[in-house]
C-alpha cells in the first residue's frame, strides 16, 4: 500500500490545529480544514456523530447505495444484484466478483454477514437501524448468513416496503468490514471495537493511516478499491475549530477545502481570487432538545413558549445566511411527506402568557449545552438574549463536541443544541429518531432522539410503525405529514434550521461529492 513520504507526513503531523505551516499543499494530497472535535470513534458500527461520516464514508463500502444526490434510485455498491422472497422477509444479495479490502483480502459474503452481525452484537448507538428488523445478539448469526462466498441471505422479522429496507443498508452501520483483519485485533471479546475506533478495515477509496483526536485524521489511497482511483492518493482532515482560521488557511492556500465556514466567512470569500464555493442542499437539521426529566421543560406550555422565543429569521439572516435555512419540520425538504409549515416566530407576549399558564410567570432558570464552535455558540447567545425577554434565564454550558454529545447521550442535559442528519434517505429515519420511544425508562432501549429527551408517546409510536409498513405511497406520505405536525406542536424539540452544505475550496481542486455520500475519491488538482 502506498504510504505518505516521510517529509510530507512530518510536515502534516507538525501542522498546528490553528494556523498554517506551509504555503500550498502537496500535489498528491488533499487537505481539509474541518471541525472534528466531536469524533468519538471511526468504527462504522459505532461512529454516529455529526460530521464523522465525511471520514468514514471514504473508508467503507456498503452493499447498496444511491445513484446520485438528486436520484434516490438504489444501485449496487458491493452487491451486484438482490431479490426478496414473496413473503417480503427473506432477502438475497449477490456480491460483485473480484473486490478487495485495503488489506488485500477479498470481499466475501462471509465478511458482509459478520459485519452486520457484529453491528447488532456491539449494539452501539446506530445499531437500531438494523435491530428494528428483529435482529438480536442471539439470532443474528442465524438470520444474517453467507450461503457461499458471493451470496448473502438476510431474514427480517416483518415485511416492510422494499425500498425502506434497502435504504437502511446504505447507512454507515451497514458498512462491510474486513472480518479477518478485525478479528485478528479483538481484545476481551470486543469484536475489534477498541482497535477499529482508530484503525480502518474497509474496501472504500481510502484507508486510515492515523487519527489524532482533536488534531487530524490522515487517510491514504486504497490501491484495491473497486473503482479507479482515488485520483489524489492522500487525504488529510485538520481540526480547525474557528471558521475565521479555516478561511485564512484557505485564502493562503494552506488547505484545499474549508468545511465549516459561517455566513460571514462565506460572504467574505465571494470573489476572492483563487477561491471557489460549492453548495448543495443538505439533509441536516438543527434543533433544540428539551429534556423532559427537567420538570419545567416537561410542561407543554413551557415547550410551546420556547418555540415562540426564538428569532428564527433574525438568526438565519445575521448568523447563518447561506449555510442554514429556517425549517420547523422533522423531515428535510424534498423527503416523502415533508411538511413545509413554519408556524413559529419570535412572539414574546405569547410566550409570557404561556409561561404564566404554566405557573412560571416570573420565568425560570435552565442550562443549555453547546459545542464551543461557530455557529452553535453564536446561536446560543442569540437564544440567551431572546429567552431573557420572557424571564427565562439561559445559562450557556460550552464544551467540545465529544463532551456535549456524551452528556446528551447520557440524558444529563437540560437543553442541548443538536444536529441530526438522516441515516438513510427515507422519512422513517427521522420519524424514528424524533418520535419513536417504546420505553423511556429502559437503559437498553434504542437511543433515539426521543429517548434522549425522555419522551414517549404511544400514539406517535403507532404512527411511526404504521407509516413504515404502509405500502401505498400517498397514504404513507399523509401519515408522515400528520406525525410532523404533532412533533412540531407538542414534542420535546424546538426545530430550527436545515443545513445547506458549503465547501469552500481552492479553484485548483474539483470533484468533491457532498451528497448523498461525501466522497473525495474524485477530487483532483489542476495541472
Amino acid at each position: 500500500m502506498r504510504r505518505l513520504t516521510a517529509p510530507l507526513l512530518g510536515a502534516l503531523l507538525l501542522l498546528p490545529a490553528f494556523g498554517p505551516a506551509v504555503a500550498g499543499t502537496p500535489r498528491d494530497t488533499i487537505v481539509v480544514a474541518k471541525q472534528i472535535d466531536q469524533f468519538i470513534s471511526l468504527d462504522p458500527a459505532e461512529a454516529f456523530e455529526p460530521g464523522v461520516g465525511e471520514v468514514t464514508q471514504n473508508l467503507y463500502d456498503q452493499l447498496v447505495g444511491y445513484r446520485s444526490a438528486i436520484d434516490p434510485t438504489i444501485v449496487g455498491d458491493l452487491a451486484e444484484s438482490w431479490s426478496v422472497a414473496d413473503d417480503g422477509l427473506t432477502w438475497r444479495f449477490t456480491l460483485k466478483p473480484g473486490q478487495a479490502f485495503a488489506s488485500g483480502n477479498p470481499v466475501t459474503a462471509q465478511d458482509a454477514a459478520w459485519s452486520l452481525q457484529r453491528a447488532v452484537r456491539l449494539d452501539k448507538s446506530p445499531a437500531f437501524i438494523l435491530t428494528q428488523f428483529g435482529f438480536t445478539a442471539d439470532n443474528a448469526a442465524d438470520r444474517i448468513r453467507a450461503v457461499d462466498d458471493r451470496t448473502l441471505e438476510i431474514r427480517i422479522d416483518h415485511a416492510v416496503a422494499p425500498t425502506f429496507f434497502l435504504n437502511t443498508l446504505t447507512a454507515g452501520v451497514a458498512s462491510v468490514v474486513d472480518a479477518k483483519s478485525v478479528q485478528a485485533n479483538e481484545a476481551k471479546g470486543d469484536l475489534g471495537n477498541g482497535w477499529l475506533k482508530g484503525h480502518s478495515a474497509g474496501s472504500g477509496p481510502y484507508a486510515l493511516q492515523r487519527w489524532v483526536p482533536n488534531e487530524r485524521v490522515v487517510l491514504e489511497g486504497n490501491p484495491h478499491w473497486q473503482h479507479t482511483g482515488p485520483k489524489t492518493p492522500h487525504l488529510v482532515f485538520l481540526h480547525v475549530p474557528e471558521p475565521a482560521s479555516q478561511r485564512l488557511l484557505l485564502e493562503k492556500g494552506d488547505v484545499d477545502y474549508a468545511r465549516d465556514l459561517t455566513r460571514d466567512q462565506i460572504l467574505a470569500l465571494k470573489g476572492v481570487p483563487g477561491v471557489a464555493l460549492q453548495g448543495e442542499a443538505g439533509d441536516g437539521l438543527l434543533y433544540l432538545g428539551l429534556n423532559q426529566g427537567n420538570p419545567n421543560l416537561a410542561k407543554p406550555e413551557v415547550r410551546e413558549a420556547l418555540k415562540w422565543l426564538v428569532d428564527y429569521h433574525g438568526i438565519e439572516a445575521s448568523l447563518l445566511s447561506g449555510t442554514w435555512t429556517t425549517r420547523q419540520s422533522v423531515l428535510p425538504t424534498g423527503y416523502l411527506g415533508a411538511v413545509d409549515d413554519a408556524p413559529y416566530r419570535l412572539d414574546v407576549d405569547r410566550a409570557k402568557a404561556l409561561l404564566a399558564r404554566a405557573g412560571l410567570g416570573d420565568g425560570f432558570a435552565v442550562t443549555i449545552d453547546v459545542r464551543n464552535v461557530a455557529p452553535f455558540a453564536d446561536i446560543a447567545q442569540a437564544l440567551q438574549a431572546s429567552f431573557a425577554k420572557a424571564g427565562v434565564k439561559l445559562e450557556i454550558l460550552p464544551g467540545d463536541g465529544k463532551q456535549t454529545i456524551t452528556k446528551y447521550r447520557a440524558r444529563q442535559h437540560d437543553i442541548t443544541i443538536g444536529t441530526w442528519v438522516p441515516d438513510y434517505r427515507d422519512p422513517h429515519s427521522n420519524a424514528d429518531a424524533f418520535a419513536f420511544d417504546q420505553d423511556v425508562n429502559d437503559a437498553d432501549a434504542p437511543k433515539t432522539l426521543a429517548w434522549r429527551n425522555r419522551w414517549e408517546d404511544a400514539g406517535w409510536n403507532q404512527t411511526v410503525t404504521e407509516a413504515l409498513r404502509e405500502p401505498d405511497t400517498a397514504r404513507r406520505a399523509a401519515l408522515y405529514g400528520q406525525l410532523q405536525r404533532a412533533v412540531q406542536a407538542e414534542g420535546p424539540f424546538v426545530l430550527l434550521f436545515q443545513q445547506t452544505l458549503v465547501a469552500a475550496h481552492r479553484d485548483t481542486v474539483s470533484g468533491l461529492v457532498l451528497q448523498p455520500k461525501a466522497s473525495y475519491a474524485a477530487v483532483a488538482k489542476a495541472d
